[in-house]
């Protein structure tokens, strides 16, 4: 064998951050996340940390019991659940003009006139250039009241994906911030009524510019913890060679750093 990938196969990459104490954002009032040395080579003859985290802390996914009473839990899903066809809504010059701004009806729209319908089970990620925010105070942009200041769906946007079975029994929302609500809702609403049926949350995503808007795949990996609300993940988009959007082969293009973007 040279190295090269067999013709066909899809290009794997990564959608998560690397999961750090000093870089990750913790969402206000969430538990602590500590790495700990817990054995080393030289006193142990091995090596070793401890982990101690929220399960949503960091790049995850939420299963439905997060928010639903008595919904399906991490060890209810099944590994399909997990496993989705992805399109990706490119918003980040309105989130860049707005850190509340919420993923409208008419973007779904416009979206599907230049990419093609979305598929029955997707899952829909909102792409608002937040990632580039990691590390810093301006991830979770606090307000003066303490409130967080991102963008995410709107409500409308969501129950017309569901209505129409774009969001289906399976399915996922997914985005580069905390979660799929915008900050400024307090009552979560949005991810209330995702969490019906075996629908997940994907949060936290990093690296959207390798993900085409149509055609892929995501995997959603991570520890199964019984009775889990989710788990901290690594999430994987897998493009296939000559991805197509609307119909049109998407051309991509590999930087010297091995990004790649449309």
């Amino acid at each position: 064998m040279n190295g090269r990938r067999p013709p066909g196969e899809p290009t794997v990459v990564s959608l998560a951050h690397v999961h750090d104490p000093a870089t990750t954002p913790i969402f206000p009032g969430d538990p602590a996340f500590t790495l700990t040395t817990a054995a080393t080579h030289e006193r142990d003859g091995y090596y070793l940390q401890l982990v101690c985290r929220g399960e949503h802390t960091g790049t995850h996914w939420g299963a439905p019991g997060h928010f639903e009473p008595g919904g399906a839990l991490a060890d209810d899903l099944s590994p399909a659940d997990l496993f989705l066809p992805a399109v990706r809504i490119d918003v980040r010059a309105a989130a860049a003009a707005d850190p509340d701004y919420r993923v409208s009806r008419a973007d779904l729209a416009a979206f599907e006139r230049r990419h093609g319908r979305i598929p029955p089970g997707a899952a829909v990620i909102a792409w608002t250039g937040w990632d580039r925010r990691w590390g810093t105070a301006a991830y979770a942009n606090l307000d003066g009241h303490g409130r967080i200041r991102q963008p995410g769906f709107g409500l409308a946007a969501v129950r017309w994906l569901i209505d129409t079975g774009r969001l289906g029994r399976r399915g996922a929302l997914g985005s580069d911030t905390f979660g799929p609500d915008a900050g400024l809702d307090a009552t979560f609403a949005v991810s209330r009524e995702l969490f019906h049926e075996h629908r997940i949350s994907l949060e936290n995503l990093a690296n959207l510019e390798a993900l085409p808007p149509a055609g892929a795949w995501v995997l959603a990996g991570g520890a199964v913890n019984r009775a889990g609300s989710g788990s901290a993940a690594t999430v994987f988009g897998l493009v296939p060679p000559h991805p197509r959007a609307g119909g049109r082969r998407v051309r991509t293009i590999r930087h010297q750093d091995g990004r790649r973007h449309r």
